[in-house]
């Protein structure tokens, strides 16, 4: 017994330092479906409910493939896939709703367990939902219509952020519905990637029946930097298995900001613990190995800033500047920048001796789009127009209304415009106007 208790002591002791790092980070953890029916499931609740109770805040982002699977063949139907996604039909849609639904059910109730003697007993676990997820079609990819199977169009990352504030534990499942109150069945890592990289969470956590990541002579990989785990990826992008996707999601997340990302086992007892609060751990951590900040821009970026903002002005999506005109302006321009690439860049110009500045000249580089970015570089201009002591920011714009929508901009006139760019105002371009109070 005095052994047993000097183990724990010892493990205590060496974990301390993880445990501190960990307090109040934001851990996103991708459950698969098939999760719940391996003999370590039980020990998996338990061990995400004592991250919970050392102060992790937790996400969960739970699969269902395996039971819609099932769902599907009771009544005799059979789902085709393309490129790892399920072809989900209309006459789909009721078992993918019934197999969703059961499955939550069981992860709710698994964190509401607590006999005593068990180790859920007094953990008094909060699990939270909501229609978090808005959703659009797949639509047609090389000829095959995806039909009901969707992709996230937004998170409402404030209502989670919420909930995490409550202390408790956020359960989102594949689901995500249309503005037109339509259903889409979604890819469960495309889930939780997308909230993972809205939140800015500090770790997505892929569950996976293999556990690490193995090299051909079967050795495992404890860490891999993003480049490492891209060419992995590239060199495996025929292989269809739960392992390959597992660690496509790790790549993802930590390419559109995650700092660190792990894949660990559901079938091997404590395999998270060990992850997170051992030296050695007993998975795949997959980490951010290059330089990517926002700065101010500098002379010397006027080329890499024209070099983004030229072909969005051959299609006319903004207004045509010289280079002349661009050095003259610099000072208002901020810029995104990766292994010394710009791959973003925004321009703050305050009006006058009004309270208010144009936002303008946001742009994201084609291969770094639908990571955030753009959000986070938006983020940095609003904090800068704060410090400047400005109340608003207006943007006028011909084709990214919705986003801007989406980020709290409001439709205006342009009579609300301050009077020095109300008389500038191209009537050619019609553009409309949006302004955001900050």
């Amino acid at each position: 017994m005095a052994d047993n208790s000097d183990q724990a002591i010892k493990w205590l002791r060496h974990s301390s330092p993880y445990i501190n790092a960990h307090r109040g980070k934001t851990f996103v953890i991708m459950l698969p479906g098939d999760c719940i029916d391996t003999p370590n499931f039980t020990n998996i609740i338990s061990d995400l409910a004592l991250l919970e109770g050392l102060g992790v805040k937790l996400i969960i982002v739970h699969g269902a493939r395996k039971q819609i699977e099932q769902e599907l063949k009771s009544s005799d139907t059979k789902s085709e896939f393309h490129r790892g996604l399920r072809i989900t039909t209309q006459s789909d849609i009721p078992s993918v709703l019934k197999a969703v639904g059961a499955t939550r059910f069981i992860l709710e109730s698994s964190f509401s367990a607590g006999l005593p003697d068990s180790p859920m007993y007094g953990a008094k676990v909060k699990i939270r939902g909501g229609n978090f997820i808005t959703a659009m079609p797949q639509g047609i990819i090389n000829g095959i219509d995806f039909q009901h199977t969707g992709k996230v169009r937004n998170v409402d990352i404030d209502a989670v952020a919420d909930l995490l504030e409550e202390q408790s534990i956020v359960l989102i499942s594949p689901l995500g519905y249309s503005l037109t109150g339509e259903i889409f069945n979604l890819s469960f890592a495309d889930v939780a990637v997308k909230v993972a990289i809205d939140i800015q969470a500090d770790k997505l956590i892929a569950y996976n029946d293999d556990g690490s990541i193995q090299t051909e002579d079967q050795k495992a990989f404890r860490e891999l930097t993003l480049l490492r785990c891209e060419k992995f990826l590239v060199a495996q992008q025929n292989n269809q298995s739960n392992t390959y996707f597992s660690l496509r999601a790790c790549y993802n997340a930590c390419d559109g900001g995650v700092p660190r990302s792990h894949v660990v086992s559901s079938l091997e007892d404590g395999a998270l613990l060990r992850e997170l609060y051992t030296r050695d751990g007993s998975g795949t951590m997959v980490y951010r190995d290059h330089y990517e900040g926002i700065r101010r821009a500098r002379i010397e970026d006027v080329v890499g800033i024209l070099n983004l903002v030229e072909p969005h002005e051959e299609e006319g999506v903004l207004v045509k500047r010289s280079r002349e005109r661009l050095e003259t302006e610099i000072p208002y321009f901020t810029i995104m920048e990766k292994d010394s690439l710009i791959i973003g860049c925004a321009g703050l110009y305050p009006v006058g001796e009004t309270q208010s500045a144009e936002l303008a000249c946001l742009v994201i580089h084609p291969d770094y789009q639908q990571s955030g970015r753009a959000k986070k570089l938006l983020t940095h201009i609003e904090k800068q127009a704060s410090k400047l002591k400005l109340d608003a920011l207006f943007v006028l714009t011909t084709q990214t209304a919705h986003w801007f929508i989406e980020q709290g901009f409001k439709s205006t006139d342009i009579d609300f415009l301050p009077e020095q760019k109300r008389s500038l105002y191209n009537f050619q371009r019609n553009s409309k106007v949006f302004i955001k109070n900050i």
